[in-house]
């Protein structure tokens, strides 16, 4: 039997070059939660889980980031952005992303009649607070999602200001 040694592309594919940029997303957003919070802990033991925390994500950063290279792009300038206003609305949106997908999966779990309804029209109210962010950050280039270039350097640069914090 012959074996064919397969030939990849040199770049990533598409789905997983967006999923690539979703995971240094919410974990740079997560960091920069995690390092303004550890100052704050009086237990030191909870300070130490949350040094932790930071750490492996530090480290799951400084990984994916290398793969931004080898993602597909294209030319286009990065407009200027408000950064904080940028930082708030992108937790907003993964805060209502994660609620979408947490009450799907709620929903295939019930089998209460009443409470799936519930929990379908709280799915529908999620759905339309997550365009709603999406929305706001789109009209001012906080989130460039239909360009890979700005929504890569985005992530790039906020990331690495995540890692400079302390």
């Amino acid at each position: 039997m012959e074996t064919r040694k397969t030939t990849y592309p040199s770049h990533l594919a598409w789905h997983e070059t967006l999923d690539l940029h979703e995971l240094v997303a919410f974990q740079t957003i997560g960091l920069m939660k995690l390092k303004k919070m550890i100052p704050e802990m009086d237990d030191g033991e909870l300070r130490s889980l949350y040094q932790h925390t930071a750490e492996g994500i530090e480290k799951n950063l400084r990984e994916l980031l290398q793969f931004y290279s080898s993602a597909p792009r294209n030319d286009e300038d990065e407009d200027a952005r408000n950064r904080d206003a940028g930082f708030y609305s992108g937790e907003l949106l993964g805060f209502a992303k994660t609620a979408v997908r947490n009450y799907s999966i709620a929903i295939t779990e019930t089998a209460t009649p009443l409470l799936r309804e519930v929990l379908s029209k709280q799915l529908e109210k999620a759905i339309e607070t997550h365009a709603k962010v999406f929305s706001y950050m789109y009209k001012r280039s906080y989130y460039p999602s239909y360009d890979l270039k700005k929504l890569f350097e985005a992530d790039v640069r906020n990331a690495e200001k995540a890692l400079r914090m302390r």
